[in-house]
């Protein structure tokens, strides 16, 4: 795909695509409730897709009329088995969190998915759930994909030490903790976001987070209800508008019903850090969600590290591409995680970055970026990474010249409709979109 600078700018007003996050769960946990849920302004993207197709192999009626999504639950006892392998797509989110709703479940399944999910570890998962009485094994004995997993409605209860932060290890092993007899603790490194518990509450189960927010208390066995959910706007899709406003001279943006769960706003708070001119209104309490407005900015440098990290690891991309227009060396440390993505996040932003001039050098955990640099085009590659492609497509808007995109595809996991986006801001001004 062949991109270009924009010279006028970008102008008006978007609806960010609905958060990915919390899709796939409202299918999750309106497959595993007793009753109707319905889901309005769902996201269609092939992951989130790759969980509803998932849970109608397993005997969950899903409905969707172009507009609402309705899941007859079955209950955690309603599940059935589904004799051949399960593909999960590019999707972490889906088989790591179906792994523990699975180890609850008394029969065999097994989940793959494509060449880069096949590249991802979940040991990280496995070794947890084996210990509460599963079994669960990879691909000719190892932690890759194909995992199949043995479940069991014998279920023990845990107490596990998190080694890593990562929101969708915690969220597997909460989900068999649900299926299991007595009480589980989990313990993390640092507080993840908490899409899971927040939903848990909303279906009527219990669970309980400490006040240091990184020990969780899980009871099980547990029964949910089902419930209306409407999922707000992606901030990790916001993001990259967030930065596209903020780099790119002569810009505007409005972006309406973008989701605020505090668990995900770190890219609000190092914008800010970084003097963007970026305000927040209309805020809706309810739905954790909020109007943000962006403009273009002066921008300094930062320090990124610590118990901020898991509030925006999947915005450390663009964030990067962020600090290559802010003045003076912007430091991104304790995101080891990002070397287990889609891609090497690390590598991969550093590599692509540098082809079209940045000044930015990979570490073990994280990256060193030099600003302000002006880019240059070049051709640049996703990597079948869908935030590192998007990522690229918004350098390209301030880039001299020319650039050519490779695997530009990998971008429709998460925001089918972004390129056509980025066409109606460039050229289309204050129409909404």
């Amino acid at each position: 795909m062949k991109l270009t600078p924009t010279s006028q700018g970008l102008q008006g007003t978007l609806q960010i695509p609905a958060d990915k996050s919390i899709s796939h769960r409202s299918i999750m946990f309106g497959a595993l409730a007793e009753g109707t849920t319905t889901i309005k302004n769902f996201l269609r993207g092939e992951d989130c897709l790759a969980t509803l197709q998932a849970f109608k192999k397993l005997g969950v009626p899903i409905t969707d009329d172009g507009e609402t999504i309705t899941v007859t639950g079955v209950g955690f006892n309603g599940l059935q088995a589904y004799d051949t392998p399960i593909d999960v797509g590019n999707s972490g989110t889906t088989i790591r969190l179906m792994m523990g709703i699975l180890a609850g479940q008394p029969f065999t399944t097994t989940l793959f998915g494509d060449d880069s999910l096949a590249k991802r570890p979940m040991n990280r998962v496995m070794l947890p759930l084996n210990q509460m009485g599963a079994k669960l094994t990879g691909e000719k004995n190892s932690e890759f994909p194909p995992i199949t997993i043995v479940g069991s409605k014998n279920l023990k209860p845990l107490t596990y030490h998190l080694p890593v932060a990562s929101a969708q290890v915690k969220s597997a092993i909460i989900f068999a903790a649900l299926q299991a007899s007595g009480t589980s603790t989990i313990i993390e490194k640092e507080a993840t976001r908490n899409h899971t518990e927040e939903m848990i509450k909303q279906f009527g189960g219990q669970i309980e987070t400490a006040s240091d927010g990184k020990t969780i208390t899980v009871k099980g066995p547990q029964t949910f209800t089902g419930q209306e959910v409407i999922v707000p706007g992606d901030i990790s899709s916001a993001a990259f508008f967030l930065v596209a406003g903020a780099i790119i001279p002569n810009s505007q943006l409005l972006l309406t019903n973008v989701g605020i769960n505090p668990s995900r706003t770190g890219i609000i708070d190092v914008m800010k850090q970084m003097t963007a001119d970026l305000t927040l209104d209309h805020l809706d309490q309810q739905n954790q969600a909020a109007t943000m407005t962006i403009k273009t900015s002066q921008l300094k440098a930062t320090t990124i590290s610590g118990e901020i990290i898991p509030r925006l690891i999947d915005e450390l991309p663009i964030i990067a591409l962020l600090a290559t227009q802010a003045t003076g060396k912007t430091i991104i440390k304790d995101a080891e995680e990002l070397k287990v993505k889609e891609t090497n996040r690390i590598d991969a932003t550093a590599a692509e970055l540098r082809k079209m001039g940045a000044d930015i050098t990979p570490t073990d955990d994280g990256l060193v970026i030099q600003g302000p640099t002006p880019l240059h085009g070049a051709v640049v590659d996703s990597r079948g990474d869908h935030r590192i492609g998007m990522m690229l497509a918004v350098a390209s808007l301030i880039a001299k010249g020319e650039t050519q995109l490779l695997r530009p595809e990998a971008v429709a996991v998460s925001y089918p409709s972004f390129f056509e986006d980025i066409q109606t801001l460039m050229g289309k001004g204050s129409e909404d979109k």
